[in-house]
C-alpha cells in the first residue's frame, strides 16, 4: 500500500471527505439505525386506517414530528414507486390508473421518470434507496459547489464554508424529504462550472470539435441541466434555466472577440439538450394545457404568498417565530416556505463580502441576491407576474426563489471568508451585526411593556427562547474571527479555524435535525386488515373517502387500489369540472371549484359517484343509506359496499348529443336520464339509439396501466362505456382493427361496438 499516495490523496481532497463526512453525521440515524428520511409517522398518526394499527400503544394517535412535510408520502413517493415498479416490468411509465379515474403518469413531472439517479431503486429495494436518494442532495451539493468556488481561485477553507452552508440551507432543509426539489436545485453550481470551463477552453483552443476538454465539459453542461430538468420540480428547474442563462451572457460581456462564435457553441448545447428532454417535457406540456392548473385557487394578495418583511428576521433566527415540529410556530402562513438561514457565522462572512470586497463575481452575487429576494418579497415589481397572469409563472409561489437567494448567500459567505483569510482585518460592522442582535433582544424584552395588548405578545417567549442560540452563536463565532485576526503560532491559527468550522456545522445541523424527521420502515405505508379487505376483492372498482383522515389521496398507488380521489396540481380540468359538479349536487362547472390541487370528493349521494365506479366507501362515522351497506370495520375504520355502482365497462345503445360542455354536465343531472342505459356524446355518431334493453354481456378480461382488454357479446350495436378518463394518446381497437375513441359521460371513454362477439382493447402511447 502506497501511503505517500493516500496521504497525497486526502490532502488534496480533504474539504470534499470533509463534505461527505458532515452528510453521514447528518444522516447517522438512516445510516447506523436504518431509519428512513421520510415523515412516514404522518402516515400512522394521521390517517386511518393505518392510525388504528397502533391504536392500541397509542390511543390519541402515534406522535409525529414534523405535520408540514406530508407532501414526500402523498405524492413523491407514490409517483416514484409506480414508476420504478413500471419500469421493471418492462413498459413505460406512461398512465397512472390508481387516481382521478386515471391520469397521465410519465407526464406529471413530479413522477421524475428519466432521473438519473432512478437507478437506485434497480439496485436496492425501494425504501432503502429512497433513503439514499435524499442522502445525495446535500453530498452533491456540497461537492459541486466546492468543485466551482475553488475553480474560481477561493482557499479551500472558504470553498467548504460555502458547500456546507449551502448543501444545509434553511430552504434546503425545508424541501430535503421532497426528493425532487433539492435534486433539480443542486446541479446549478455544476452547471455553472462548466460555463466557466468551456468559455476558458474556447479562449484557448481553436479547434474545439477535437478537444476532449471541450467535449467533456460541453457534455457536463448539457447532462446537468437536463438532469435538473428530469429531477421532477419544474419551478425549481426554470430558476435553475434563467440563473444559468442570465450567468452565461454576464460572462460573455466582456468578452472582446469570439462574442458570436461562443453563443452560437452554446446554442447549440442548449438545442441538444431541449431534444434530449422533448420525451418529458412534450407530454407535459399536453398534461398542462389540459390540466386546471391555470385555475388553481390562487390568491397572491392573501398574507403569506411572498414572503413577509418581518420574517426576514428567519436570516438571522430561523425559529424566532417558533417551529412546526414543536407546534409553537406563530409566524405568517407557511414556515417551510420562508426559511433562507444558512447559519449565522457564514452570514457574518456575507456581510464582509458585500461591503469590504469587489469583484467582478462578488459584484454580480450581491446584485443577484438583492435582485431574486425583492422579487420573493412583497414590492411591487413582485406583483407584476400576477398583474399580468403570466402562464405558469402566476400559480408558482415566489418564495421559492429563497433557493436562489441562498445559493448567493452560500457564494458570498465563501468570498466573505476567503477575503478575510487574506486579510485578517476585523471589520467594523462586527460591531453592526452585534447591535442587530441586540435590537431583537431589546424587542422580545421590552414590547410587552409598551404594547401588552397586542394579540402577538404572548408569543415573544418562544421567541426569546430561540434567539439563545443564534446569538450564542454570533458572540462564539464573532471571538474566534477575532482571534484569527491576530498572527498567532500556525497551530492555534488552525485550532481557531477548526472550531469555526465545528460552530457552524453544529449550527446547521442542529437547525436540520430539529426540523427533518427519519421513521421506521415498519411505518412506511402498512397493510392493514382493511385494506387488505379492498385487495381481496378481485373485481375492477374504485374506493371514496368521505373524511379526510382515512386513505388521503396518492396513497391508493401504492396497494394498487384505484381512488376517485387525487392530489396533483396537473389533475385534468374535465375531471375537476365533473367533481366540482358532483360536490354541490348541481350541473355548476364554473370555477373556482372549492379544492386547490386536492380532489377529495365526499358527496357519495351523487350518482355520478354510482358512474365512477365507486363500490366502496370509507368513512369514520355511520353512514345511512338504502344504496350502503356496512361490510367491513377495523377499529374507526368503517368500509361501506354501494350496492348502486355501475360496472367500470357495459354497454349503452341510447345516447344523446351536447353541443358544449355545459350542456353536456346538464344532462348528466337530467333526473330523467338513466346514466345505465344513455351516453352523453359530445359528437354526432353514426349509431341509431335504441331506448329499449339488449341482451349483452361484457368482461373486463386485462386491465393493466398502458392496456385495457374487454370482450363484448351484444345483440345489437351500441356504445361500450368505460368510465377511465378521456386523454389524448388513448387508441382504441375491435378485433384489431383501429377505431375512434368518443368522449363520453362528460370525461370518460367511448366506442361504437358492433353486434355480436368482439374483442376491444384500449392501449395507451401506441
Amino acid at each position: 500500500m502506497n501511503w505517500s499516495k493516500i496521504r497525497s490523496f486526502f490532502f488534496r481532497n480533504w474539504p470534499i471527505i470533509i463534505i461527505f463526512l458532515v452528510v453521514v453525521i447528518f444522516f447517522w440515524k438512516f445510516i447506523f439505525q436504518g431509519l428512513l428520511p421520510i415523515p412516514a409517522d404522518t402516515i400512522v398518526g394521521m390517517y386511518h386506517p393505518w392510525r388504528d394499527l397502533l391504536a392500541d400503544q397509542y390511543p390519541r394517535g402515534l406522535p409525529f414530528k414534523n405535520f408540514l412535510i406530508t407532501d414526500s408520502v402523498r405524492q413523491q413517493y407514490p409517483w416514484r414507486q409506480l414508476v420504478i415498479e413500471t419500469f421493471k416490468q418492462g413498459r413505460l411509465p406512461l398512465w397512472n390508473p390508481y387516481n382521478l379515474t386515471g391520469t397521465p403518469l410519465l407526464a406529471n413531472f413530479q413522477s421524475a421518470p428519466f432521473y438519473i439517479f432512478n437507478f437506485l431503486f434497480f439496485v436496492f429495494n425501494f425504501p432503502t434507496a429512497w433513503g439514499i436518494l435524499i442522502f445525495f442532495q446535500p453530498l452533491l451539493a456540497g461537492v459541486f459547489l466546492y468543485l466551482y468556488l475553488h475553480h474560481l481561485k477561493l482557499q479551500k477553507v472558504a470553498c467548504l464554508l460555502g458547500s456546507i452552508s449551502f448543501a444545509f440551507s434553511g430552504f434546503f432543509i425545508a424541501w430535503l424529504e421532497w426528493g425532487t426539489l433539492f435534486h433539480s436545485a443542486l446541479w446549478l453550481p455544476l452547471i455553472l462550472l462548466s460555463i466557466e470551463k468551456i468559455i476558458k477552453i474556447f479562449n484557448k483552443s481553436k479547434f474545439l470539435i477535437f478537444n476532449f476538454q471541450f467535449l467533456f465539459w460541453g457534455f457536463v453542461f448539457v447532462f446537468a441541466l437536463a438532469q435538473s430538468f428530469f429531477a421532477g420540480h419544474l419551478q425549481t428547474f426554470f430558476y435553475v434555466f434563467l440563473f444559468s442563462l442570465i450567468y452565461l451572457l454576464w460572462r460573455l460581456l466582456p468578452a472582446k472577440t469570439g462574442k458570436r462564435k461562443i453563443f452560437l457553441l452554446f446554442l447549440i448545447l442548449y438545442s441538444i439538450f431541449f431534444i434530449l428532454t422533448s420525451i418529458q417535457w412534450r407530454p407535459t406540456w399536453e398534461l398542462i394545457r389540459l390540466s386546471g392548473r391555470g385555475l388553481d385557487q390562487v390568491n397572491w394578495r392573501q398574507s403569506g404568498w411572498f414572503i413577509p418583511w418581518q420574517h426576514l428576521i428567519q436570516f438571522l433566527a430561523p425559529d424566532f417565530f417558533g417551529n412546526p415540529t414543536t407546534l409553537n410556530y406563530w409566524g405568517e402562513w407557511n414556515y417551510g416556505e420562508f426559511i433562507g438561514y444558512i447559519g449565522v457565522i457564514p452570514l457574518i462572512f456575507v456581510l464582509y463580502a458585500i461591503f469590504f470586497l469587489r469583484t467582478k463575481y462578488l459584484i454580480l452575487y450581491t446584485l443577484f441576491f438583492i435582485l431574486f429576494l425583492s422579487f420573493a418579497l412583497p414590492t411591487p415589481w413582485a406583483k407584476l407576474p400576477y398583474l399580468l397572469k403570466l402562464p405558469l409563472v402566476s400559480t408558482s409561489q415566489p418564495t421559492r426563489l429563497l433557493f436562489l437567494v441562498d445559493f448567493c448567500l452560500a457564494v458570498l459567505a465563501a468570498f466573505g471568508f476567503d477575503g478575510f483569510l487574506k486579510k485578517k482585518k476585523v471589520p467594523v460592522f462586527f460591531f453592526f451585526t452585534v447591535l442587530v442582535y441586540g435590537c431583537l433582544w431589546l424587542f422580545v424584552l421590552v414590547t410587552s411593556r409598551f404594547w401588552p395588548q397586542v394579540a402577538w405578545v404572548s408569543n415573544l417567549a418562544i421567541s426569546k427562547r430561540n434567539l439563545i442560540l443564534p446569538t450564542a452563536m454570533l458572540l462564539a463565532g464573532a471571538f474566534l474571527i477575532w482571534l484569527m485576526s491576530f498572527p498567532p503560532k500556525k497551530l492555534f491559527a488552525k485550532l481557531s479555524l477548526i472550531l469555526l468550522l465545528f460552530l457552524i456545522c453544529f449550527d446547521l445541523l442542529r437547525f436540520g435535525w430539529k426540523f427533518t424527521p427519519f421513521t421506521k420502515k415498519d411505518w412506511l405505508f402498512p397493510t392493514t386488515e382493511a385494506i387488505g379487505f379492498l385487495k381481496s376483492d378481485e373485481e375492477i372498482f374504485r374506493i371514496m373517502a368521505v373524511d379526510r383522515r382515512i386513505f388521503p389521496p396518492n396513497f391508493s398507488a401504492v396497494y394498487k387500489l384505484q381512488d376517485v380521489a387525487g392530489y396533483d396540481p396537473l389533475y385534468l380540468l374535465r375531471y375537476g369540472e365533473l367533481m366540482a359538479a358532483s360536490e354541490r349536487g348541481e350541473p355548476n362547472i364554473s370555477s373556482p371549484f372549492g379544492f386547490n390541487r386536492i380532489i377529495t370528493p365526499q358527496n357519495w349521494r351523487s350518482r355520478l359517484i354510482d358512474l365512477l365506479n365507486v363500490k366502496y366507501i370509507l368513512s369514520l362515522s355511520d353512514l345511512n343509506s338504502s344504496k350502503l351497506e356496512l361490510v367491513f370495520q377495523e377499529s374507526e375504520s368503517r368500509v361501506y359496499e354501494n350496492k348502486n355502482v355501475i360496472p367500470r365497462a357495459f354497454m349503452v345503445y341510447d345516447y344523446r348529443v351536447a353541443k358544449s360542455k355545459s350542456e353536456a354536465i346538464n344532462l348528466l343531472f337530467e333526473p330523467k336520464i338513466d346514466l345505465r342505459k344513455t351516453a352523453i356524446l359530445e359528437e354526432e355518431i353514426n349509431l341509431v339509439p335504441i331506448d329499449q334493453s339488449v341482451e349483452n354481456k361484457v368482461i373486463i378480461v386485462d386491465y393493466q396501466p398502458n392496456l385495457v382488454e374487454i370482450e363484448v357479446v351484444s345483440d345489437r350495436p351500441g356504445i361500450l362505456v368505460l368510465t377511465d378518463a378521456y386523454y389524448l394518446g388513448w387508441q382504441a381497437a375491435v378485433d384489431g382493427k383501429e377505431t375512434e375513441i368518443y368522449r363520453v359521460d362528460y370525461h370518460f371513454r367511448a366506442i361504437i361496438v358492433p353486434e355480436g362477439e368482439h374483442q376491444l382493447v384500449f392501449k395507451y402511447g401506441g
